[in-house]
């Protein structure tokens, strides 16, 4: 069985897997403990600390540990707006968010907060004009993400950062990172962005562990009360294993990350050809997007049959994002591209690693147009 699925979660490297485990075992101590082993615990967590904020060119008082990108995309959002809330009650998003973000705007309208949702083009993007005609006097955080999860649009948030420090230094910066980190190069220094969300099981990391990197400077409301850690910004025990397996991740995803980001260019060029050359497909994702999200409509199909057809003949590929596809709705995101009813509903996403091989890709674009030759006879079959 060949996994194309790496937007969704990726398999975890085995130095990570193995480190873990040795962890888990060896340093079970409460890094908040005075004895021998909690003591121990604090410099696992102090070093990962250390690396993460080396990898990504910050200081080490700017990483905050969380459960993963959901939590941390939502301690950006709702801490800054609660902490800020005498600046005013505006935010300024996009209409193709993730649902961590976009569902979170939708809870503080619940509450009172006022949301702006910029419109994308054809091709998933928002510009730096238009987020500078959204902001008010209130505005008080702007989120954007930087990789979109299902199409692969990236978005200039370099631009947009640089544009809010200059002109509007007061209003905050959110970039949930989680696909684009490791893949599509970004500096967080000087890049006027204060807070960036990052997931460990997008980079080959383990499930339920993530980080929020917070610009020093930048106060945040505490989502979660309780024993004060991490310098009170989230208060709980400190996961020690999964946060040195997630810091090596960081580590590699950022060591490898211009000879990962040529490989899957390469790769990607090859499966676009591919898929233009079926006639029945359109293609959603553009070459300037990410490169190893892939995205195409099959219009008048239905998502799911394509990819259980696809899945019989030992691929495994997905239809909208991973928290989305389980849901039978069009996809927020094309329709928002303006793609069309048909278009939204039959969305098959293909995203790349860096194991696979040209013969890989070779491989799918054969048994994807055997499946849509399949498809196609069925339907001629069910119109007789």
């Amino acid at each position: 069985m060949k996994y194309f699925d790496h937007a969704a979660t990726t398999p975890p490297y085995d130095e990570v897997t193995r480190t873990i485990a040795e962890v888990m075992s060896r340093h079970y101590g409460n890094p908040s403990s005075l004895h021998r082993l909690g003591e121990e615990s604090s410099k696992l967590l102090r070093k990962a600390r250390e690396v993460c904020a080396q990898a990504m060119d910050v200081k080490p008082g700017e990483i905050v540990f969380t459960s993963g990108a959901t939590e941390s995309n939502n301690m950006a959002i709702k801490g800054a707006t609660l902490q800020y809330a005498g600046r005013g009650k505006h935010l300024i998003t996009t209409a193709t968010e993730h649902p961590s973000v976009f569902e979170c705007c939708k809870q503080l309208e619940q509450l009172g907060w006022e949301v702006t949702y910029l419109p994308v083009n054809s091709e998933g993007q928002v510009t730096e004009r238009q987020v500078e005609e959204a902001l008010r006097k209130d505005t008080v955080l702007v989120s954007v993400m930087h990789v979109n999860n299902e199409t692969g649009a990236v978005q200039p948030v370099t631009a947009i950062g640089g544009m809010l420090k200059e002109k509007h230094p007061r209003v905050l910066f959110h970039v949930d990172g989680v696909q684009g980190f490791g893949k599509v190069p970004l500096q967080l220094n000087n890049s006027g962005i204060d807070l960036y969300s990052l997931s460990a099981h997008k980079i080959k990391g383990p499930k339920g562990i993530g980080l929020l990197y917070v610009r020093e400077g930048v106060s945040l409301f505490p989502l979660l009360a309780g024993g004060g850690q991490e310098e009170g910004r989230r208060s709980g025990t400190e996961n020690i294993p999964y946060i040195v397996g997630f810091s090596k991740a960081v580590r590699l995803a950022k060591e490898g990350e211009r000879e990962r980001q040529a490989r899957l260019k390469q790769l990607k060029a090859e499966l676009v050809r591919g898929i233009k050359a079926i006639q029945e497909l359109t293609l959603n994702s553009v070459p300037e997007g990410a490169p190893h999200i892939v995205h195409f409509s099959y219009p008048g199909m239905k998502a799911e049959a394509l990819l259980h057809m696809l899945e019989e003949e030992g691929f495994l590929v997905s239809t909208q994002s991973a928290c989305s596809s389980k849901k039978a709705e069009p996809s927020r995101a094309l329709l928002a591209m303006g793609k069309g009813a048909e278009a939204a509903a039959s969305g098959i996403r293909i995203s790349l690693g860096e194991e696979h091989t040209e013969t890989d890709i070779s491989d799918l674009l054969k048994a994807l147009d055997k499946c849509v030759r399949r498809l196609q006879n069925l339907k001629g079959e069910r119109k007789s």
